[in-house]
């Protein structure tokens, strides 16, 4: 382990019962490591009951916050500010590694020895720079300035991984596809699998009208569904239009399926996250208009729901930045697809490993987990791609703790209560993805002349 913390060893566990792992894959979750540790800090400065619960429990706060020059209660260690500037350091440790792995395609290389080992040190330079952000001079023009270039990163997030999600949508067509040209049960686990997403679509919409509208008022609900859903019945029509058919004969409804299930969730996650519109009764109190009256009893217990909440969607950031940075999906940024003819068609089509990890061209076996050095003959993925996605999601995490532009007001406890802001960003995001969608259809027919291959 002392050669994994300060040398190019690969980390790996010391029970030795643990299956064998690969060095590009011990590489890649210590990195998540490092984000996810990162992130829980960021939660725990944003949360105003932990911070009670410190100056109640600690009996030396007051004098440690002095010592470390934090303020008297330690104000300068939670908000906003104290998120932005954690992040920051984050953000340019990952974009200096960006930097640092650009065209590296050789993992004997000095610099991949590097971004393959010496874990302590990164992690000090890490914290180095995280903690060297509170020292920044000028931290008005600081936190103005570095605001908008989160929001400029975290809109970039947002757009890969929409780009990803319709060429999964894609590659799942196509390699099913493939398979149906040897045998009819493809055929078969198409049309299932496409009525079953069409189904989940339907029903979503169908609920999202029953919980978000109501006779009078709703109207921004109403208007939002009834276009979201025509929006998925569009891009389900072209996609099986004759003149798209001619140019793209892998096009069909799974891939519109894929999409018209991705717009009904984010349809639902933005009104879920739409500040409640109250009315007055014939009592004269407020109620709460134009959502579910049981969601009103989810959210009585605000720690519950915040905890879980935020665990899934930080599992769901840390889960899109894993699989959004193999080899496979940086090409396909470019507009670089598997053809047709190479698919091998498979119920697990994403889970292509990235390299040939048979070959086991050199095992160690250190007493632990058995490390297997996959990358011997090249990466297995693009370090430098890698890096820039967690650059992305670094400035993402940023925004959405924060409440993208309703930062003032922002605490963790309060992150599913909604605002104007998160619920234009989904939205928006929905349509953006069905553009997406639409474009990879109709591309063909605007530029006949030109290549694709989607």
């Amino acid at each position: 382990q002392l050669a994994c913390c300060c040398g190019t060893a690969a980390c790996a566990l010391c029970c030795k019962c643990c299956p064998k792992i690969k060095q590009s894959t011990s590489t890649r979750f210590m990195y998540a490591l490092y984000f996810i540790l990162v992130t829980i800090i960021c939660c725990v400065m944003m949360s105003t009951t932990v911070a009670n619960e410190m100056k109640t429990h600690i009996p030396f706060y007051k004098q440690m916050c002095k010592g470390i020059q934090a303020g008297e209660m330690c104000e300068k260690l939670v908000g906003y500010s104290a998120v932005y500037k954690v992040c920051f350091g984050m953000a340019c440790f990952f974009f200096l590694f960006f930097l640092f792995t650009i065209k590296i395609n050789n993992s004997k290389s000095c610099r991949a020895y590097i971004h393959n080992g010496f874990w302590l040190i990164k992690l000090i330079v890490l914290a180095a720079m995280c903690s060297g952000a509170f020292f920044i001079p000028d931290q008005d023009t600081f936190l103005n300035a570095w605001r908008y270039v989160g929001a400029a990163g975290g809109f970039l997030f947002i757009a890969i991984q929409l780009i990803l999600l319709v060429e999964f949508a894609h590659k799942w067509n196509k390699n099913w596809t493939a398979g149906a040209n040897h045998k009819q049960m493809w055929n078969g686990l198409l049309a299932l699998v496409t009525l079953i997403l069409y189904s989940i679509a339907v029903a979503a919409l169908v609920l999202m009208a029953l919980f978000y509208t109501r006779p009078e008022g709703c109207m921004y609900n109403k208007v939002l569904i009834g276009v979201n859903g025509g929006l998925c019945l569009f891009v389900s029509l072209v996609a099986i239009s004759p003149c798209v058919q001619n140019r793209q004969p892998h096009s069909g409804l799974l891939q519109s399926g894929v999409i018209s299930c991705y717009v009904m969730y984010l349809t639902f996650s933005a009104l879920s996250s739409k500040p409640p519109e109250t009315i007055l009764d014939e009592n004269n109190r407020n109620i709460t208009i134009c959502v579910p009256e049981f969601s009103q009893g989810l959210h009585r217990d605000e720690n519950l729901v915040t905890g879980l909440g935020t665990t899934i969607l930080f599992g769901c950031i840390l889960y899109s930045c894993l699989t959004s940075t193999t080899r496979a999906s940086s090409e396909a940024l470019k507009g670089i697809y598997a053809t047709a003819e190479t698919e091998v068609a498979r119920c697990c089509f994403c889970c292509v490993p990235d390299g040939d990890a048979d070959a086991e061209e050199h095992v160690e076996k250190r007493g632990g987990q058995t490390v297997v050095y996959d990358e011997k003959k090249g990466t297995v993925y693009s370090y430098a791609y890698f890096h820039f996605v967690f650059f992305l999601a670094s400035l993402y995490v940023m925004m959405t703790v924060t409440h993208w532009f309703h930062y003032e007001s922002a605490q963790i406890e309060k992150f599913f209560t909604g605002t104007w802001s998160i619920f234009w960003i989904k939205m928006v995001s929905c349509w953006v993805c069905v553009f997406l969608y639409l474009w990879t259809l109709i591309a063909p027919l605007c530029c006949p002349t030109r290549e694709f291959s989607v």
